[in-house]
């Protein structure tokens, strides 16, 4: 089992980055990671698409900025420009693992899973869900049980748990969460598609 002390932090920045890697290579190839046969993919990197290519233009702005501030130093200039275009590849690959590892719900599993780019994959058995709805929120206390993963500052779909399910974080931390409020590009037919999967009927 992955750690999380100061030994297990290169596992984890070597895992971060060939994630990373591997997301813009999907993106590329116009697929999707590990989504199941037999399931429904709902995407919701839409709403941090605009945001992303912002975050994007200025880093790329920042480094033709650097790059004529330090032309007189041509051996600082290459570093800084390596660091620089390494920035905008993460960029780049962090909005490529969101589209490429949407949410999944998949009745013949019984799961619903939820997920947001290479940080976060919730798997939620169909038969814990008390129940979901469309609820738009942008802003979101820390509160014991509750998982709230915002995709430009806002939630879109609520989802309450019967019994609790384990999220582990990126960094190895455990909690059990009774409560997912998580994004989706079209939450009405996500919620829709969760509870026709609850009530046992197929999802187109």
């Amino acid at each position: 089992m992955r750690g999380t002390g100061p030994a297990a932090f290169p596992y984890l920045l070597v895992s971060h980055e060939l994630r990373l890697w591997a997301s813009l290579w999907l993106w590329a190839a116009r697929r999707t990671h590990d989504a199941a046969a037999g399931g429904t993919a709902f995407g919701y990197a839409r709403g941090q698409g605009a945001m992303m290519a912002g975050f994007a233009f200025v880093c790329v702005v920042e480094s033709v900025m650097m790059s004529v501030l330090l032309r007189d130093w041509p051996a600082v200039h290459h570093v800084v420009l390596v660091l620089d275009v390494y920035t905008v590849v993460i960029v780049v690959g962090l909005h490529a693992a969101s589209v490429v590892r949407p949410h999944v719900l998949d009745p013949a599993a019984g799961t619903l899973r939820i997920r947001r780019g290479i940080h976060v994959d919730v798997r939620i058995p169909l038969e814990r869900i008390a129940s979901v709805l469309r609820e738009l929120r942008t802003t979101h206390e820390p509160a014991d049980g509750e998982l709230a993963l915002a995709v430009g500052s806002q939630t879109s779909v609520t989802v309450e748990l019967a019994a609790p399910v384990a999220h582990v974080s990126f960094f190895g931390r455990r909690r059990e969460v009774r409560v997912v409020r998580c994004h989706a590009d079209d939450p009405g037919e996500l919620v829709r598609a969760v509870e026709r999967a609850r009530a046992g009927d197929a999802v187109p």
